[in-house]
């Protein structure tokens, strides 16, 4: 997954509050990952279960936020609907993995593949995008879905 720090303006907080979202997943991971190559099926479950968790109020946050703005402007709507596409796929994916076949273990595998490069999309493409797309209402309204889909943040 990813873990880069976010080197863009101060006041531009979208990204660098999304990457905070995405930050732990790549550590839950790699401890189920661990666990599944252990042979530790039930100790691989608890940071399965964290980022379905995690990346539920991830996707809502984006997809009710950001990407609901930025799909109003054509350029970026078949970007999004992709991205979208592919919360909706993982969503649905993940928490029904049966870790404890191989099978199971082995979609899990590819699964945090997929999810590498969709995030890798996202920070390397959409966001830095944003920053010259959207207006200071745009923001507004992106910023207000993220805040509702993460209220402890």
């Amino acid at each position: 997954m990813c873990c880069r720090t976010f080197s863009g303006p101060a006041e531009f907080r979208p990204a660098e509050t999304s990457h905070r979202s995405t930050a732990q997943l790549p550590d839950a991971a790699g401890d189920a990952q661990r666990a599944l190559d252990a042979g530790e099926t039930a100790r691989a479950r608890e940071p399965v279960a964290f980022m379905v968790r995690e990346l539920d109020s991830h996707w809502r946050g984006e997809e009710n936020g950001l990407f609901a703005v930025m799909r109003e402007d054509p350029e970026y709507a078949d970007y999004i609907k992709v991205l979208m596409d592919e919360h909706r796929d993982h969503r649905a994916r993940l928490p029904a993995l049966d870790l404890a076949t191989p099978g199971g273990r082995a979609e899990f595998d590819v699964m945090v593949q997929e999810l590498h490069h969709h995030i890798s999309r996202e920070e390397d493409g959409l966001f830095p995008a944003s920053l010259t797309a959207l207006s200071g209402d745009e923001w507004n309204r992106s910023m207000a879905a993220w805040r509702e889909a993460h209220p402890a943040e």
